[in-house]
Formats: C-alpha cells, structure tokens, sequence
C-alpha cells in the first residue's frame, strides 16, 4: 500500500460520500477495511493519488466505477436456511394470514432484500416446496434485491461451497443439488428459475419507486450496516413497498421498534416480525 495513501481526511470524506449514496456508514472501526479497497480501486483505474480517484468517482457519468467500489464495499456473509425460526413462521403463521385476505388468482409476492449470494431466496424457495401444504393453490412470486452486482451474478449462477449448504439436510441436499467440482454443489435449474434477481440500492428512492405491492419483505442483517437516519427512511421504504396487512423480517439483532413506530410488533410462536398495520 506504500504507493497510495488514505488520510483521515481522505476517509472521512469517502464515507460522507458513500454513505449519502447508500445510507452505509462506516464508523473509525472499518478504517482499514475500507482504506484497502479503495487502494484496491484506485490502483486498478490506473492512478496513485486519493484526490483524483475520489474526483472521477463523483462524476464519471456511466457510474460503473462506483459500482464496482460498491461491490467491494459490501459485506456478503450468509449461508442456506439460516435463522430458520424465520422460514417456520413464514409458513407457519404468516403464509395462513396473507392468504386468509387474498383473491383466488392473487399472486403472493415475497422481496429478500439484500439477496448475497442467493443462500437466503433460494432457502424460502426450498422451503416452501418442502414444508407449506398449500403452496400448489397459491402463484408465489419471490423477488431477491442486491445493490452488488457481481453477487447477483454469482447468486443467479447459484453454486455453492459446503460450507453455504452445511444446514441443508442430506435428503434436501440431494433433491435440489448437483456435485459441482471438489466439494462443490450447484443448485438445479428448476429452482434458480423461480427467483427473479434485481440490483437496486434501497438508499435511491428512484431505483426503489418500482418495487411495490409484497406481501412479506426479509431483510435480514441490513440495518445494521446504517445509521439511524438511514435505518428510518429504509423502513419507510420498506413500509411503501408492502401491502396494507404485509410483514417484515429483520435479523434477530435488529428490531424495527427501535427504528421507527410505525410497524406494529407481531409475536408469533416462532418469532417476533414487524407489520404493516391495516389489512390487504
């Protein structure tokens, strides 16, 4: 790193700028994470200097090189059917009321927001053909939403290493993957094809203007990358982007209450989910 350098003033005013962008704020802690990827940045366009990196970033019109910093920036950590007292009150006690107020013919639309690298909308897919009765009455539609666009692409590859399906049960493991490589399992076509993946960052109210109209939203360790600003407008985002009577899933470190008041608190046997108060 000898040949580029970040001052404190440099960082300061990257994550002022990142955070506008995205609504991620990294405090002192994350200094030399985000020190070693904007050098990272910086040497791959060719330059030396913070100053004019950090220039063309701003106004390079196509926006590709901020994407590909994004991508970077972001933090991919997940693994199949995690938190899965989730995944049991989707179909459990949540499912049973969205249905209870739907039309025959309605579709039942679920967003997971961010999606990583595919582990979590491909676990409430399989989960569902495994463990809700009713699934083959109801059209379920199921969005997955990343800001990152090199995860969506290795999420809609969807190949995994074992340690991404160590949760999965060996019978689930067989039925919906094939051997990929040394130790490696591929998820078969007939899966990947019900998950519609899309990029969108949730700090952009123009990009997030399109996705209306679901019935449930998982968005699980997000929030905690923000500030609390940031944690409000994404709520009310998150609010618009649900039906009247619609359900959110936080991760179990976060909680919607000390967000914003305008969820209501849903204590369900197998967990605690947020709701848009009024009915679909």
């Amino acid at each position: 790193m000898d040949d580029v350098k970040i001052s404190t003033e440099d960082f300061q005013q990257f994550r002022e700028y990142f955070y506008r962008r995205t609504g991620i704020y990294f405090d002192d802690s994350k200094r030399y994470f985000v020190d070693r990827r904007l050098i990272e940045r910086i040497r791959a366009h060719g330059d030396t200097q913070f100053r004019r990196y950090f220039t063309f970033l701003r106004f390079q019109a196509s926006g590709e090189e901020f994407q590909a910093l994004t991508n970077l920036m972001t933090v991919n950590e997940t693994y199949f059917f995690r938190e899965a007292s989730q995944l049991r009150c989707l179909v459990d006690s949540i499912l049973p009321e969205i249905v209870g107020r739907k039309r025959p013919g309605q579709p039942i639309r679920i967003w997971c927001v961010p999606s990583s690298s595919g582990e979590e909308p491909y676990s409430i897919a399989i989960h569902l053909l495994e463990r809700w009765i009713d699934l083959e009455r109801w059209n379920v539609e199921i969005t997955a939403s990343d800001i990152d666009t090199d995860i969506l692409a290795a999420a809609a590859r969807g190949v995994y290493t074992k340690r991404s399906v160590q949760n999965v049960p060996a019978p689930m493991l067989a039925k919906y993957f094939d051997p990929a490589g040394e130790e490696g399992y591929a998820l078969r076509e007939d899966i990947k094809s019900v998950i519609e993946f899309t990029q969108v960052n949730i700090a952009d109210l123009q990009q997030t203007r399109g996705y209306r109209g679901f019935d449930v939203v998982f968005c699980r360790n997000l929030l905690i990358y923000f500030d609390d600003l940031s944690r409000r407008k994404a709520a009310e985002m998150f609010y618009d982007a649900l039906l009247p009577g619609g359900f959110i899933c936080l991760g179990h470190s976060e909680s919607m209450s000390r967000i914003t008041p305008i969820f209501r608190v849903r204590k369900f046997p197998e967990n605690i989910v947020y709701q848009r108060p009024g009915e679909g």
